[in-house]
């Protein structure tokens, strides 16, 4: 696009602009808070507030990174575009859309940067599109990009080469292209690119990478995916429209929702549990992580989130692929995207982010086992039924294999919710199992799960409960403790209340004990001890607040405020966890978890607030 064109004569609409404020770097990284997540369906890109875009993984958000400078601020890869001199930022996403803004403003004046990763009027597109667009508002502001290629923990050696009129960058597999409004200045070298251009108000200037794997490149003209910036908003918008939900914090909702549908794989219909990998749970410390896969556990409440916010189509697809896996390969943890085993954990030569190691890809958490995954499809069956829909006869002999094992097997230890080393048994790994019988048996009265072994899911439930009671429960604690034996408390059993487990005078004692043993403020650890080696886990602190309303603590909104009022550090996305004392990200993100929590206890506490409200009239 040729400098000086005008820009639109009005503005798309967007959100409440975060503080005007100084990004500023520590030891080459940026905090977590100051990050905001773009995507397309099948890769998520995250953009520093300072300009500098520090991780992108493509074509697909478990590929190895094309940027990479979160985890090695050194010599990681990045694509960034600042101007060239002092400024300040003010950021926000387009109302209810994934498009980024970004606002410099220089003592020269004040440019726009809107960030995309495109897709079309049709879909996603079939390759990968990152758009960057600066336009100025006032003044002249003059801008320098540079985009440095990622070397994998410098297993790859990124090149150029000359194809018919283009210069494409190679890594390994991965091609790509740089493109370029005509006013802007670009050097191109093996290691990527670098050039500079300036911005008065009226004018605009894009650049764009266009990427593949092992496939034909298309080269679209720089008009072409300028013009996807505003088509892609307009998709997200459209989308966002038909949420379901009409509480005054629709924005906040619809923002969660943006960002799980920002998990959402495309191609298979798999959610990931988050974008990232290796983000560490405390700085310094050992647990990190690689989530670019899909959870059951993930997987079931978001597709109960996706329902509740009228998402059928989202809810559908992910309900469906999850039935497959488990078809083709049984009850497991968590699976690739692209519905395959996990492998196993491979360390990847990078500092890691503020030198926390290791950094790794692969999952552990593959060869576990959780009776947590029983309840995790029982209730995504539930809520699905409970939409009006019906299951397939496959897909319910499936679930009655599933409530047979689970019958079976409720009685042996497991990992847990939180995929601890030590098998036990687990507390919440038996109301999980309660749960997967309770909601069987209700599928089955309802014609839609075969009655055949019925009655022995009945009894099986009904003695879960009656074993939870007995061995569960501790009279000094006043509270159920985190496994027999132990005098630990779980924050997981909040979720409990969700689940309809019966015992509300000892699940509100339970929740009493948790505040007070492991809040933080705010904030919720996962489960005693776990302040030694990581954050506040955010979810917990959601899945309280949820409890507490639905059992009619009055002060549940009021918590809900207090907590919405910590969290308000960047754009609306969630990381998994939270330094209690400075405030700052931790862990993966954005974090499906943590999101869906947020979205299911805004549905609850608008559900709380309408049923009061009836009441009273």
């Amino acid at each position: 696009m040729n400098r000086g064109q005008a820009l639109p004569t009005s503005s798309p609409a967007h959100e409440p602009t975060d503080c005007v404020f100084r990004p500023k770097r520590h030891g080459g990284y940026l905090p977590l808070e100051n990050y905001g997540a773009i995507g397309e369906g099948r890769s998520v890109a995250l953009s520093g507030a300072d300009g500098s875009l520090d991780w992108w993984c493509v074509p697909n958000m478990d590929s190895p990174p094309l940027f990479d400078r979160l985890l090695n601020a050194e010599d990681g890869g990045f694509f960034a575009i600042q101007p060239d001199q002092p400024f300040t930022v003010a950021r926000h996403y387009r109302q209810s859309s994934n498009v980024l803004e970004t606002v410099f403003t220089t003592d020269s004046g004040e440019a726009v940067l809107t960030e995309s990763i495109n897709s079309g009027t049709a879909g996603r597109l079939p390759w990968a599109e990152l758009a960057r667009r600066v336009e100025g508002k006032s003044g002249i502001v003059s801008f320098m990009f540079q985009m440095v290629l990622g070397r994998r923990g410098n297993t790859v050696s990124p090149y150029c080469s000359s194809v018919g009129h283009q210069c494409v960058f190679h890594i390994e597999n991965v091609l790509g292209l740089i493109l370029h409004s005509a006013g802007v200045d670009c050097t191109l070298s093996d290691e990527g690119a670098q050039g500079s251009f300036s911005v008065s108000a009226g004018e605009r200037q894009t650049i764009a990478i266009v990427a593949g794997e092992d496939e034909p490149l298309v080269v679209p003209t720089i008009e072409e995916i300028d013009n996807r910036i505003d088509i892609s908003d307009q998709e997200w918008r459209t989308w966002a429209k038909s949420i379901d939900y009409d509480g005054h914090d629709r924005d906040a909702f619809v923002r969660s929702a943006l960002a799980l549908k920002l998990l959402l794989y495309s191609p298979s219909g798999a959610i990931a549990a988050a974008s990232t990998t290796s983000l560490p749970e405390q700085i310094g410390g050992s647990k990190n992580y690689d989530y670019r896969y899909a959870w059951v556990r993930d997987a079931g409440y978001t597709i109960k989130a996706f329902l509740t916010a009228g998402a059928e189509a989202e809810a559908k697809a992910a309900f469906s692929w999850l039935l497959r896996q488990l078809k083709h390969h049984g009850p497991r943890v968590c699976y690739t995207l692209d519905g395959d085993r996990v492998a196993g954990v491979t360390e990847i030569d990078a500092p890691g982010y503020k030198d926390s190691s290791p950094v790794v890809i692969g999952n552990l958490a593959t060869e576990q086992h959780q009776h947590g995954i029983y309840g995790d499809i029982f209730e995504t069956a539930a809520c699905f039924v409970e939409g009006g829909n019906i299951l397939d006869p496959s897909s319910a002999e499936l679930l009655a294999h599933l409530a047979d094992q689970c019958a079976d097997r409720w009685r042996m230890r497991d990992a847990g919710i939180w995929e601890l080393p030590s098998d036990e048994h687990y507390t919440m790994s038996k109301v999980s199992c309660w749960q997967a019988l309770a909601r069987a048996v209700e599928l089955a009265d309802q014609g839609q799960l075969p009655t055949t072994c019925r009655d022995r899911w009945m009894r099986e439930r009904d003695r879960i409960k009656a074993w939870i009671e007995a061995n569960c429960w501790s009279e000094q604690k006043r509270a159920f403790v985190m496994f027999p034996g132990s005098d630990k408390l779980d924050a997981s059993l909040a979720l409990a209340v969700r689940f309809g487990f019966d015992g509300n005078d000892r699940l509100k004692s339970t929740l009493d004990a948790i505040d007070q043993e492991l809040g933080r403020g705010p904030f919720h650890y996962r489960y005693t001890g776990a302040e030694k080696e990581e954050g506040c886990f955010l979810a917990c602190s959601f899945w309280m607040i949820e409890a507490h309303a639905i059992l009619g603590n009055e002060h549940a909104r009021r918590r809900f405020d207090d907590l919405n009022a910590a969290l308000q550090k960047g754009v609306g996305i969630f990381s998994e966890m939270i330094d209690p004392v400075t405030g700052a990200f931790l862990g993966n993100l954005p974090q499906g978890l943590t999101h869906l929590a947020h979205l299911m206890t805004l549905s609850v506490l608008h559900e709380e607030t309408t049923s009061h409200g009836r009441s009273a009239a």
